[in-house]
């Protein structure tokens, strides 16, 4: 029988790592510690100061393993490691560790050839990239061969040097047929550098050289050559324009920026490479929301890098990272040249960053947009909903409500009813507070449910020989919702729980109810309801649906409060004059351009206004001047 606390006094005063197990064996966890024996202890202390996210991996340790290394940056690289192998519950993992391809040019062999690869190596080649998808890569390689005479074929050299005819593309003017050994090796050497300098973005000078052959192919009479050659430089010119400069410096960087919302959080990468963009890839991170930055950007850093097989010499981070120069330490060994790795707050990289993080936004919403629809994703937040609540069933009609109160005098409610966990618009519902004064919640929300379920009653109770409806009575019906909901969620906690429960007990409606909590982020964090509280951080799918529900029964009241607020500040003194209605009032506007040329006015100019006659021009007169 392991015993934790006994294990613990044993912890060494060493830097390493430590591997966390539950019951059945499974690695949770694994971190990185300078210090192992403060490290580990901290999770078995106090729990008042742990995130949830902390206090339900503790909850599940049963025993703990750890391994000693010699310093904090074996430490770090062991983490990353053992991370990447065992894809612990529990740690911010990177899905998508899928390695980039790059175009690779073999300027270590004689005759340099130009291809794709996935790897990195230190053998002499240039590398160029990384490219965001394979297709990005095969085009720009398709590009090149149309652009620069190179040879495509298998053939070996010097090997094959004279061996057979050359291909039609020497026949098209696509090759210079370095395989007939009609151009020499340092002339062929020097064509594939300015495949080099194309590929870095440095377009400019092998355009300026290519516009002085082109003069000088002109000047000797020589039109189809002059001709190849500016079609070589509109396409450079083409593709120079087309990549977006980024950096002044012209230099390698990663820039990286993400952004969250209650339950995931998205990372961007933006890959410039000679000062140009020339890719850039997202990761979504579902289920952090009780994640903090730092921990995610650490987290993200480590592992991205871990597999990475080219790391360039700056990266630009939006947030700070525990231990930053062990970070830059362990990059540099693996870069084997000085990485720095900067969080600018201001200036050109601040606003590179800026730049970046807005792109995340844009792809977390697309993330978010795509995952509420997913059938199988609401399902299964259905299913866990139905499982935390101890419902007999799967909730198909969930009503939400919540109240906005912002405005001086305005106090709404809002009910927004998802129905197989897709909003149902047309059974939304808006209500104006008419019983309570000043911002009371409780009261507002006993308001709103009262006047929602009030019907139930009253037709349970009228007899069914007696419930003979007048035409009137018919379309009062139409505005009630005869359909009962499978669930209730309130927006707040228990004080708004017990206050709706209140109601729903008086009217004898048996509905399950349950308040929606947020965090001191204002993130929803978990339900209340009859048998307690319950922390969502591990149902991410429930997460997700209460999630959205919370959010657009606040949306949904918050726009009805602002419309009202809108109708107040627009409201005129003239509507306070009698006689004056809405068409009156715009044609007094119309005449006089503002209130002050009204109240200036007398009678006999007012009656030039249509549609005011003497008894009502007598009437403003009165209202303005007593």
């Amino acid at each position: 029988m392991f015993d934790i606390y006994e294990e613990l006094k044993k912890l060494p005063d060493k830097p390493g790592v430590y591997i966390m197990k539950d019951k059945d064996g499974n690695i949770i966890y694994v971190g990185k510690a300078s210090v192992l024996k403060n490290r580990v202890r901290q999770y078995f202390q106090s729990s008042s100061n742990h995130s949830p996210k902390v206090a339900a991996m503790v909850s599940r340790i049963k025993e703990f393993e750890y391994i000693v290394t010699d310093s904090e940056l074996e430490a770090l690289i062991l983490e990353c490691n053992l991370i990447k192998k065992h894809k612990p519950k529990f740690n911010v993992l990177l899905k998508d560790d899928k390695s980039y391809p790059y175009i690779k040019v073999t300027m270590n062999e004689e005759y340099p050839r130009i291809m794709m690869t996935r790897r990195v190596l230190k053998d002499g080649a240039k590398y160029f990239g990384p490219y965001s998808n394979v297709t990005a890569v095969k085009e720009t390689i398709d590009l090149i061969k149309k652009i620069f005479p190179i040879k495509t074929c298998n053939k070996v050299l010097p090997r094959d040097i004279g061996k057979g005819r050359p291909c039609l593309n020497y026949h098209i003017l696509q090759c210079l047929a370095p395989c007939q050994g009609d151009v020499n090796k340092f002339e062929y050497r020097n064509l594939m550098k300015d495949i080099c300098s194309f590929l870095g973005g440095k377009q400019e000078n092998i355009i300026k050289r290519l516009e002085e052959q082109m003069k000088a192919a002109a000047e000797n009479m020589e039109f189809e050559k002059a001709a190849r050659l500016r079609d070589k430089i509109n396409s450079l010119k083409h593709i120079s324009e087309k990549q977006k400069v980024l950096s002044t410096a012209m230099e390698d960087q990663d820039v990286i920026a993400f952004a969250r919302e209650q339950t995931d959080a998205c990372i961007q990468v933006f890959f410039i490479r000679g000062g140009k963009l020339i890719g850039r890839e997202h990761f979504v991170f579902e289920g952090t929301g009780d994640v903090d930055d730092r921990e995610l950007m650490t987290s993200f850093v480590k592992q991205f890098y871990s597999s990475a097989e080219y790391i360039p010499r700056e990266i630009i981070l939006q947030e700070e990272i525990d231990e930053i120069n062990l970070v830059e330490d362990w990059l540099t060994r693996k870069r084997a040249a000085r990485v720095n790795v900067k969080v600018p707050k201001k200036g050109d990289k601040a606003e590179l960053v800026k730049m970046v993080a807005e792109n995340a936004v844009v792809a977390l919403n697309q993330f978010r947009e795509k995952v509420k629809n997913e059938e199988a994703v609401v399902k299964e937040g259905l299913e866990e909903l139905k499982s935390i609540l101890g419902l007999a069933r799967k909730p198909q009609r969930i009503e939400a409500y919540d109240i906005s109160n912002t405005g001086v005098s305005e106090n709404v409610g809002s009910m927004v009813v998802f129905f197989n966990g897709l909003p149902l618009k047309k059974e939304y519902r808006r209500f104006k507070i008419k019983t309570v004064e000043g911002q009371n919640d409780y009261a507002s929300m006993q308001e709103i449910i009262y006047r929602r379920f009030r019907h139930v009653k009253e037709e349970r109770d009228v007899p069914a020989q007696l419930q003979e409806e007048t035409s009137q009575e018919k379309r009062n019906k139409k505005k009630k919702i005869d359909a009962m909901p499978d669930l209730i969620l309130i927006d707040g906690g228990w004080g708004h729980l017990n206050a709706v429960c209140e109601v729903l007990r008086e009217l004898d409606i048996n509905v399950p109810a349950a308040g929606m909590v947020k965090d001191d982020r204002h993130n929803t964090r978990g339900l209340v309801f009859s048998e307690g509280e319950v922390e969502l951080a591990n149902r991410i799918h429930a997460l997700r649906l209460v999630t959205a529900i919370q959010e657009e029964a606040h949306r949904f009241a918050v726009e009805y409060n602002r419309k009202l607020r809108g109708k107040r500040y627009t409201k005129s003194v003239l509507d306070e004059i009698e006689g004056i209605g809405p068409k009156r009032k715009k044609m007094l506007l119309k005449h006089f351009g503002s209130i002050n040329r009204i109240k200036e006015a007398g009678v006999d100019d007012l009656l030039k206004v249509k549609g005011i006659n003497r008894s009502v021009a007598e009437k403003i007169y009165e209202f303005f001047h007593g």
